[in-house]
């Protein structure tokens, strides 16, 4: 997993709980890197479970609503950095359906050992966007963020349910319904 995607989750830990909590996860997580990452950097994916794991416990939130807050922020940070790929797309259902044919290929470039979810588009309109997401992380509620975000980026509203296909998260239908 990329470095930047810890080093904005424990930028984030930190404006929302403290240095402190930041400290915490960190020594109760068992951590390769000793809790120590740089942006362009590569570590285990077991170590964000871990920490997320202990933020969780810590804070008493699910480990599924601090994803979507992530993600949240993590848009952000997106916006930030790749804005002009965000500003190729007229409409927010236009950029989630483009996230694995422009978005990824794109991400992929810049990294090229990312490993990266990948979405199936089922059904396209200019009111709807039915999509499967596949992998094997279970970052699901993580993606669900993002979506949320790409609508408030783009002035507009949406509804959006997902479906567990798989129990444990790794295949999940979405369903984006315009407002």
């Amino acid at each position: 997993m990329k470095g930047i995607v810890f080093t904005e989750f424990l930028d984030l830990v930190e404006d929302k709980f403290g240095i402190e909590t930041v400290e915490q996860i960190i020594s109760d997580s068992e951590l390769e890197s000793n809790g120590i990452y740089t942006s362009v950097g590569t570590y285990k994916f077991t170590e964000m479970v871990s920490l997320l794991t202990n933020l969780s416990n810590l804070t008493k939130i699910s480990t599924n609503d601090l994803l979507k807050v992530y993600a949240l922020h993590f848009f952000d940070v997106l916006v930030k950095n790749y804005g002009s790929i965000l500003n190729t797309y007229k409409t927010p259902l236009a950029l989630l359906a483009s996230i694995d044919s422009h978005i990824h290929v794109e991400v992929r470039k810049l990294y090229p050992d990312a490993e990266l979810p990948y979405f199936d588009v089922n059904e396209s309109s200019n009111n709807k966007l039915v999509m499967t997401y596949h992998s094997s992380r279970a970052m699901y509620s993580f993606a669900h963020g993002l979506m949320e975000k790409t609508f408030e980026h783009y002035n507009e509203k949406a509804t959006i349910n997902y479906e567990l296909l798989k129990e444990d998260g790794t295949i999940v239908k979405f369903e984006i319904i315009k407002e």
